[in-house]
């Protein structure tokens, strides 16, 4: 059998098609020249990057998955995850912008009435407004069923909400809330008593008034990083939410929030392990141009065994991250579930994050601890992807139940 040679192998395998080699190039060149020069800046000050994100609405990356119908790419979820992961290498914060609105639009693609998809995706396509999610409280977290929230339906017809919510990105700049309420506290199981709503507010208002009186914006919530995208609390006082904006309507909708919220939290996850495949290139860049200017002993660092080690190490895990994350990716695309593949993912790709970062740091040695080297930053920022769409802990428990599911004896 004749043995392919090194051109055919490159002309046959192909990891990308053409048209999502053209939009990583264009996602890298933007982050190259607009992001990675200016990330320290508004990392520094937290300060949101309002000029970095003007020129993504021109870009039209905020409607990457919406559909052509309502002016967007209508491009799928491996794609998706494909610029995620370019955005992320540069800022972990700028993924953070456009991941809350990302989810926003698939429950209303998936769940949403006719009336709510015309209403809200063409605006979202275009930026023009961006959307939040929230379950998070400040005394919940992975107990989604444990809200506290609730929404009590008003003689005129309209549902009235009360409740504190916690660790909402892009909380205070979004024009458009997806919310998780109790309407039945006293449903058992509870999660059948849960309801979304679409929450409108004013942007960069932290106290709305007239239509949408009642939702409060307490100062952001001041973290070791991932600065710039604001996360704060959403304070629910007396807020009226027609039932047209019940996702899915009141009559599919109500009681559904749960499931609805869940579904889109799986492909949350495919998002965010693309973020921690994102952030683990950068770092291994940094190490990789750092270990090869660094001398110690008359050499480069790089060549030294031990570095030599790490540099490889690294690499092999985010190659294992990014294809495990594809995987997860192109399954949901193909309609198959992917829960179980989807918790792989945002577990092996957050803790390659965290571990391929920190690696990058040691590498950095002494000068990995000053402010003067990007490195430094991306330390901050790693730890966040442990965390946020479920703890690891959770993606094991996710991840273990769904083997036992699918692997019955």
């Amino acid at each position: 059998m004749a043995v392919a040679t090194e051109q055919q192998e490159s002309a046959n395998f192909q990891e990308m098609t053409d048209e999502q080699k053209a939009i990583v190039e264009m996602v890298r060149s933007f982050v190259d020249n607009e992001i990675i020069p200016n990330a320290e800046e508004y990392d520094h000050e937290d300060k949101f990057p309002e000029p970095i994100v003007e020129q993504m609405k021109e870009l039209g990356l905020f409607g990457v998955t919406i559909p052509e119908e309502y002016g967007g790419m209508g491009l799928d979820l491996t794609t998706y995850a494909m610029i995620v992961e370019e955005l992320s290498r540069g800022w972990i914060s700028i993924s953070g912008v456009v991941n809350t609105h990302f989810i926003g639009s698939y429950l209303l693609m998936k769940f949403g009435t006719d009336e709510q998809k015309e209403h809200f995706l063409p605006k979202m396509a275009t930026g023009e407004i961006r959307a939040a999610f929230s379950l998070s409280e400040p005394e919940v977290g992975s107990d989604v069923q444990g809200i506290k929230a609730v929404a009590t339906k008003a003689d005129d017809g309209n549902w009235v909400l009360e409740g504190q919510k916690m660790w909402v990105t892009n909380g205070l700049g979004s024009s458009v809330v997806f919310v998780l309420m109790k309407n039945d506290p006293k449903a058992d199981p509870p999660y059948k008593g849960m309801t979304c709503f679409i929450t409108e507010k004013e942007a960069w208002k932290e106290s709305n008034e007239g239509e949408f009186a009642g939702l409060e914006i307490p100062p952001k919530i001041k973290k070791m990083g991932y600065k710039g995208v604001e996360s704060t609390e959403l304070v629910y006082s007396g807020y009226r939410c027609p039932p047209e904006r019940i996702l899915g309507g009141e009559e599919n909708g109500l009681g559904k929030g749960f499931s609805q919220m869940m579904d889109a939290l799986e492909v949350g996850r495919v998002n965010v392990a693309a973020r921690g495949v994102g952030i683990a290139q950068r770092a291994l860049e940094l190490a990789l141009k750092y270990s090869q200017e660094r001398k110690t002993f008359g050499k480069p660092i790089a060549q030294h065994q031990a570095i030599l080690f790490k540099l490889a190490d690294m690499a092999t895990k985010i190659e294992a991250a990014r294809l495990v994350t594809r995987k997860a990716a192109r399954m949901k695309d193909a309609g198959q579930r992917s829960d179980l593949e989807a918790g792989m993912a945002k577990l092996i790709a957050s803790e390659t994050g965290k571990e391929v970062v920190e690696d990058a740091f040691r590498i950095h040695g002494g000068y990995g601890y000053s402010k003067e080297y990007e490195i430094e930053r991306l330390y901050r920022d790693a730890p966040l992807l442990l965390i946020g769409e479920g703890t690891s802990e959770i993606q094991r428990m996710v991840i273990g139940k769904k083997l036992l599911e699918r692997n019955k004896i």
